[in-house]
């Protein structure tokens, strides 16, 4: 099993969202956070001021899917996700070691 953890632009997240569907996932998180690659933020003009915004808004999504659908998955958002331009994200896929559902206590593959 593995977690998929994508960070894109908040405006992709129904194509992402609708997107997995389409494959069958039938679970996700997401999570709004902040942060900064490449880019290192950028600047803007507020009232005749210039700020600087080191912390760009991303959304975080977490899938839990087996090891068999990795590729599948990462292939998807990535194609849901891209849009050409700087600060598209990152795709991260790392190991999950127990899944427990709590309602009726199945476990790992089947308890997702």
């Amino acid at each position: 099993m593995k977690i998929v953890m994508a960070i894109i632009k908040p405006f992709k997240l129904e194509e992402v969202r609708d997107a997995l569907t389409g494959i069958g996932v039938q679970g996700l998180t997401v999570t709004e956070v902040k942060g900064y690659g490449r880019q290192k933020g950028h600047t803007e003009i507020y009232r005749g001021t210039e700020y600087a915004i080191s912390f760009l808004p991303k959304l975080k999504i977490e899938v839990a899917v087996t090891a068999e659908r990795v590729d599948t998955v990462v292939e998807t958002i990535a194609e849901a996700a891209k849009t050409g331009q700087i600060g598209d994200g990152k795709i991260f896929v790392y190991a999950l070691e127990q899944v427990q559902r709590i309602r009726t206590g199945e476990t790992d593959a089947t308890a997702l």
